[in-house]
């Protein structure tokens, strides 16, 4: 496959994950019966309009993602079946539907991802490196590393992402031993070069990784939902490093910039097939991640609408009132225009990476 054609696919891919987010504001307003005057797939001007019962349906010039515009979303509306008429619950399905819909669709790809495993590494311990003091740490034969540093080791993959966060301090683990959890403290472990099972060298932490477990059903829908919790985690620490300073804007990826690492992991595919598998388990991730970051409460996004809904709540239960929604409005354009510029920043940032 060609550079261009990956990156068609990057971007088609990314505006399937917006409109699919879109797709689930859509469903649940039309499932709590608010009005929706326009479902849009892209953005721009419009190639294709239909008008619908109550819906004015659009298909747009531009595959960036799309728009569910509701009555009584924007301001106060007396039309019963408005957004702002409705009642607590109605109100955070909606706001929450679109990243749910994000949410399921990146489970969906991950256990299509995992459709043809015939099996799955797990974290035990199959053995020692030559070089390494098996006695001075306590581990084991045939423990499975549980937890590392109070952080779950779902997949045998987070182990080196676990320990590279320990910042060459002695570890606290939690393994499973006989069927029991058994607790390690400061348990010493450092990187270095040690000697594989096949005589070669290797940088590592001197443990030899290696069971198995049989993909049946039970088990791929298992590693299907541990998968989903490892991006969700992936992007809470990356958020932590941000705000610790450990990582800056410069590390953050706008629309260019994950268009980019598609086109990318495509390239540095051998086959087709895996270039198709590599690029759908980054499409999951950032699913995912669309889902997390959309509920954060920051005005703009789902998670701050859902926030100032609790407000409200909380208000009309003490002070029998609701906030004016002139305010929520200012505070979300104030936001949503301090988002844009962070973008725009973000994205000519991407642009100037590529050239």
């Amino acid at each position: 496959m060609s550079t261009i054609l990956y990156v068609v696919v990057g971007i088609l891919i990314f505006g399937v994950l917006i409109a699919v987010h879109e797709l689930g504001h859509f469903v649940a307003a039309k499932l709590c019966g608010v009005r929706v005057l326009e479902f849009s797939i892209g953005m721009g001007p419009a190639l294709w309009s239909s008008d619908k019962g109550e819906t004015q349906y659009s298909i747009r010039l531009f595959p960036i993602g799309g728009y569910c515009a509701m009555e009584g979303e924007e301001e106060e509306s007396d039309d019963p079946t408005a957004l702002n008429r409705q009642g607590f619950w109605k109100q955070l399905i909606i706001f929450a539907a679109g990243a749910l819909m994000n949410l399921l669709m990146g489970i969906v790809l991950i256990f299509l991802l995992y459709a043809g495993a015939k099996g799955f590494y797990t974290a035990e311990i199959s053995g020692f490196a030559p070089e390494f003091s098996q006695e001075a740490t306590g581990l084991q034969e045939g423990d499975e590393l549980w937890k590392i540093n109070g952080e779950r080791v779902y997949l045998r993959s987070d182990l080196d992402l676990l320990f590279s966060l320990g910042d060459g301090k002695p570890f606290d683990l939690v393994v499973i031993r006989d069927g029991e959890k058994v607790t390690l403290k400061n348990v010493e472990l450092t990187r270095r070069t040690y000697t594989a099972q096949d005589g070669s060298s290797y940088g590592g932490y001197g443990l030899y990784i290696g069971d198995v477990v049989p993909a049946t059903l039970a088990v791929k829908l298992q590693y299907t939902w541990y998968n989903t919790l490892d991006f969700v985690r992936i992007v809470r620490l990356s958020l932590e490093m941000l705000f610790s300073g450990k990582a800056t804007m410069k590390d953050i990826s706008g629309p260019v910039g994950l268009v980019s690492a598609i086109t990318q992991v495509g390239e540095a595919s051998e086959t087709v097939k895996e270039a198709m598998e590599n690029i759908l388990y980054l499409a999951a991730l950032i699913a995912v991640n669309l889902c997390v970051m959309n509920l954060l409460p920051i005005p703009a996004l789902d998670g701050g609408r859902i926030a100032f809904l609790l407000i409200d709540t909380v208000c009309m239960a003490l002070f029998r009132r609701k906030i004016p929604a002139k305010y929520e409005a200012y505070v979300n354009m104030v936001c949503l225009v301090a988002l844009l510029g962070v973008m725009l920043v973000v994205t000519l940032h991407d642009v100037y990476m590529l050239f």
